[in-house]
């Protein structure tokens, strides 16, 4: 049976939304009806997310529609039955709409409707940028009316995942592609390796890996790393998150696609302050609720500043964690027409930004991110910066990132001072030697980590890339943890043997790199 968003079968959700209509029509006696009807500027149904609450702040379900923790999705047109009180809504469509919101009050019996009109404040598709969201835990049967309604493109579904898969009792699907409205995919086969040393996903295969059964530290995560490479068929690793523990393993042996630089911690109005089972970041440094989307970007900043080249990704883990499908989305270039391949295929060469709100369109020399600079030795070259940013909320601040610090920050009040800011220049950057930028803009949200990041430019000046052994010892120390960590918690010595021997080439990698 398939698995829905919360874990029970498509069956028993529907047992569960049977008994709530019961329940609804026995008190429907004093029950009202609110009807919802949300249109695009040109006056046509517009599918959305709605996340409507009464005074005590509780959600309100509607019917059978896709549901999940405080919001439920519509093709733009809902009737909810509710008792007697004051109601409030925000309803959005993505992070290219404005967010609308407002109240209701019902009283008894009665009928009543809203009218919205969500209007567009970017068309980014018609640039060229869709939208992916790469950790999905919903319902195949629901995706594509989930998709709709939060205008996103591309979004592998986790169908199996440790010792929990929809493949038990039925037919794997001979193409698990599907398309739909011309240009919307979501896949229906893509995997979890979830356990101690951390998460990694797997998209594009047809058939599930062998990982049933795995205990949480046996066998090594790069076991099935290993057979996902030598088959046949293609198949993108994708590291869930950056602190998890083995990420140093899994970046030294050079396997990994892409790593989520937006995740799932980073919630749409609530961060999850912990690292999990991840390494910890230290707290009075980095401290709550912001800390940890902080320590994910740092980690990121020194694996470029050894010279790894990994696209970031973005997944929001909705049916998991407390997020809507698309809240974290990585938005791919794609030169010419779209499709799901050419989609990829922009996301592998770093055309992109990741966002869990604000629009952040960067340019360098003309250039998109992940571009390679290349000059000769003694060279300096000159890269003139440009962005576009759009967003819902306060920015106190755009950011160019080099080398892991803070190049320039360019307030709001300079942005609006400067001609050559408000033409949407960030200035020019200069390199005399091997690097890599980035632009970053952190809204002023102190609930949750909101906030965009392009993919990296690289700089190559000479014949070697940049490598700061100061990463690379920050990497070294992490291996050194993490091994400690498996002889703890493997007591048979042919497995511990077995798993370790992928954290000390790890280690020996993070040695040579420390040593330039």
């Amino acid at each position: 049976m398939l698995h829905d968003e919360t874990g029970c079968s498509t069956l028993r959700r529907r047992c569960i939304a049977w008994l709530i209509g019961i329940l609804m029509a026995a008190g429907s006696a004093h029950a009202g009806t609110l009807t919802i009807d949300v249109r695009s500027e040109e006056g046509d149904p517009l599918p959305c997310r709605i996340h409507l609450f009464d005074a005590a702040g509780q959600p309100q379900r509607a019917g059978v529609l896709p549901y999940f923790r405080d919001h439920f999705v519509c093709p733009g047109h809902v009737s909810v039955k509710l008792s007697p009180g004051k109601y409030r809504f925000e309803i959005e469509r993505g992070h290219e709409y404005r967010r609308a919101t407002g109240s209701v009050e019902m009283a008894g019996a009665e009928k009543k409707s809203v009218t919205v009109t969500l209007k567009r404040i970017a068309n980014l598709a018609a640039d060229g940028w869709y939208s992916g969201d790469l950790h999905v835990h919903r319902s195949i049967e629901d995706m594509k009316l989930l998709m709709r309604a939060d205008d996103l493109h591309v979004a592998p579904v986790i169908t199996w995942w440790n010792d929990r898969t929809t493949w038990i009792d039925r037919s794997l699907p001979k193409n698990p592609l599907v398309r739909f409205d011309g240009n919307r995919y979501f896949q229906a086969m893509a995997g979890e390796d979830e356990r101690e040393g951390g998460a990694l996903m797997y998209f594009g295969r047809k058939t599930p890996l062998p990982i049933t059964g795995s205990s949480r530290e046996y066998p090594s995560p790069m076991k099935f790393v290993l057979e996902a490479r030598r088959a046949d068929e293609p198949c993108w690793i994708d590291i869930e998150k950056p602190f998890w523990w083995d990420v140093p393993v899994w970046l030294a042996m050079g396997r990994m696609d892409s790593i989520g630089l937006a995740n799932n911690h980073m919630c749409r109005s609530k961060m999850l302050e912990s690292e999990a089972w991840g390494r910890p970041r230290d707290v009075d440094r980095l401290p709550a609720p912001r800390g940890n989307g902080y320590w994910t970007q740092e980690i990121y900043y020194h694996m470029l500043n050894c010279g790894l080249r990994i696209p970031p990704s973005a997944g929001s883990a909705s049916g998991v964690l407390p997020n809507p499908v698309g809240y974290n989305r990585v938005y791919v270039h794609v030169g010419g027409e779209f499709s799901h391949a050419a989609w990829w295929k922009g996301l592998k060469a770093g055309r992109s930004f990741v966002t869990n709100g604000p629009l952040l369109l960067c340019r360098a020399n003309g250039r998109l991110p992940g571009h390679v600079f290349s000059g000769k030795e003694g060279d300096r070259l000159k890269i003139d910066i440009t962005a576009k940013l759009i967003t819902q909320d306060d920015v106190p601040a755009i950011e160019i990132i080099r080398d892991g610090r803070v190049e320039r920050s360019i307030s709001p009040e300079e942005l609006a001072q400067s001609s050559t800011f408000r033409a949407g220049g960030l200035g020019s950057i200069v390199f005399d030697r091997s690097g890599w930028f980035l632009v970053r803009a952190i809204t002023g949200n102190r609930e949750t980590f909101r906030f965009a990041s392009t993919a990296p430019y690289y700089v190559e000046i000479g014949e070697k890339r940049y490598v700061d052994p100061r990463s690379a010892r920050f990497f070294l120390d992490w291996v050194n943890e993490r091994i400690a960590r498996v002889e703890r918690n493997l007591s048979d010595a042919d497995q511990r043997r077995e798993v370790l021997r992928y954290h000390h080439q790890a280690k020996h990698f993070w040695e040579a790199r420390s040593a330039n």
